[in-house]
């Protein structure tokens, strides 16, 4: 089996935030820092080139498929920054609703900038995400024995 591109390195998360040439992202990238860290308890880790990472949990597919990867985190794309938030909890529609302007992906949530959505919204998204994510790590430990 191949082995995972989306592996922590060493590299810090202010050094890789630094070189971003867009004020406003770079801006929002270091509140999104502050956020997660509050929420995780854990400081950012870079996750391959581009994703900063907040913990970090294993999964296991049907397939066979396996891995570890950040809890959550983000990554200020081009135009845009990809929050890796998404798990499918109940009442997440209904947040997203009130969310503010914002796209969603497969396991994504897109975001222009910060000032386009609700603060606390997006708080208790990454929360819920989170403690859905924890308990499905606790269900699966669980079922392994």
């Amino acid at each position: 089996m191949a082995e995972a591109k989306t592996k922590p390195t060493k590299v810090s998360a202010e050094s890789f935030l630094n070189t971003i040439d867009d004020e406003q992202a770079r801006k929002d990238s270091f509140t999104l820092i502050k956020l997660m860290e509050k929420i995780t308890g854990e400081p950012p880790v870079m996750w391959g080139p581009a994703i900063i990472g907040f913990g970090k949990y294993h999964y296991k597919y049907a397939s066979g498929h396996e891995g570890d990867i950040c809890l959550t985190g983000f990554s200020p794309r081009k135009g845009k920054l990809s929050l890796y938030t998404m798990a499918a909890f109940e009442g997440r529609n209904d947040l997203l609703t009130r969310l503010g302007k914002h796209k969603g992906g497969k396991g994504c949530l897109y975001i222009k900038k910060l000032d386009d959505v609700d603060m606390a919204v997006l708080e208790t998204l990454i929360i819920k995400s989170i403690e859905f994510l924890n308990k499905k790590i606790a269900d699966y430990k669980v079922s392994e024995k």
